[in-house]
């Protein structure tokens, strides 16, 4: 089954530019080479409406898995196969995973 896993963080202040560089350039391709997961995009926050987003920036993975309570210490037990950065604030990330509820809706393509 497919579930997904979003990531909201944040860099250490003063430390955007290397935060980015790692994620983008590091950290995507290490989780799913590490942790098997079936894809990974980051995206930022341009607009909201409603209660705030805490963080401005989200990773999406998507991930097969048959039991969603597996995916997450599946993720932190394969951490020592990633490089760590220390400009990406731990403090204040955090993880969900998400499964689906029903069918994937999209429009008529006539």
């Amino acid at each position: 089954m497919r579930h997904l896993v979003l990531v909201l963080s944040e860099a250490v202040p003063g430390r955007e530019g290397e935060f980015e560089d790692w994620y983008e350039n590091t950290h995507l391709e290490e989780v799913l080479a590490s942790a098997g997961w079936a894809s990974a995009q980051r995206f930022e926050l341009r607009d909201q409406q409603g209660r705030p987003c805490p963080l401005g920036h989200l990773a999406l993975y998507e991930v097969e898995a048959d039991d969603p309570a597996t995916i997450l210490p599946h993720l932190n037990a394969t951490r020592g196969e990633r490089a760590q950065s220390t400009a990406f604030n731990r403090g204040t990330a955090g993880a969900w995973v998400f499964s689906p509820l029903g069918p994937r809706h999209a429009p008529d393509a006539d």
